[in-house]
């Protein structure tokens, strides 16, 4: 069921030392908005935390608390520091039980690769209530308490567990965009932005520019969950750069 004038929100927590260590350099952030944007949900939040109970307990109730959903990435491994499930299972005040359909996942997919451990069982550990996303990569699914969506922090894995997902969350009209570019230096069309942002409600114009090829140039992008809206902008803002004598670029530079 889709809402068409509410704005369903989404928290993110990114869960790892090795993300905060720089030795890692996430990847989840970028997939996870796009996805959300195509179930018409908006990502409102992104905090980025430690392998440490009481920052992921106090990450995920705040986020919980102030968005439509949560979805976490990482710390569902096999190995010691995996503690992501346990640490949800406390901010819920729920028990951490295995997952008898986890377990035969797992079991099933280590007939083969040198069978069931203790560390492997890990992975079918869940908090008390909790449903599975399916991951097709590899035997250890995602787990979902309600709306709250526990994920690997595997990117290529993130977008299995994304895509078993994909249709079943409630949300509003998706967030549309259009670019328009131009060989221009950004302030130079500031007050030319503005004013054509405020001359379309429902419209906002995000301005990013670079320098290339010895140029100066910006690409300008409109967004709106109004197919109508979006065009109408589009059209002014390409005519007002004309009209300015510069040569807007439909679909960006």
């Amino acid at each position: 069921m889709m809402d068409s004038d509410r704005i369903w929100t989404a928290g993110l927590v990114i869960i790892g030392d090795e993300i905060l260590s720089g030795r890692t350099q996430d990847r989840n952030i970028s997939q996870i908005a796009l996805w959300l944007n195509l179930q018409g949900i908006r990502l409102g939040e992104v905090r980025v935390v430690g392998d440490t109970v009481p920052a992921i307990v106090e990450a995920v109730n705040s986020l919980r608390a102030h968005h439509d959903y949560l979805f976490t990435t990482g710390g569902i491994g096999p190995t010691h520091d995996d503690i992501t499930v346990d640490a949800i299972a406390e901010a819920l005040g729920v028990p951490v039980v295995v997952h008898p359909r986890a377990r035969a996942m797992l079991e099933s997919y280590y007939r083969s690769r040198g069978g069931i451990t203790d560390a492997r069982l890990r992975m079918a550990r869940v908090p008390e209530g909790a449903e599975l996303i399916e991951n097709r990569m590899s035997g250890a699914p995602g787990i979902r308490f309600g709306n709250i969506f526990i994920m690997a922090g595997v990117p290529n894995i993130t977008a299995m567990m994304l895509d078993a997902l994909s249709g079943t969350l409630e949300g509003g009209r998706p967030m549309l965009s259009e670019t328009v570019g131009c060989w221009v230096a950004e302030s130079e069309v500031a007050d030319m932005l503005g004013a054509t942002e405020k001359a379309h409600p429902g419209c906002q114009i995000g301005s990013y520019p670079f320098f290339r090829d010895g140029r100066v140039g910006a690409n300008f992008v409109i967004r709106s969950t109004d197919r109508a809206a979006l065009d109408a902008c589009r059209a002014d803002l390409a005519a007002r750069l004309s009209a300015a004598g510069r040569d807007p670029v439909q679909g960006g530079i």
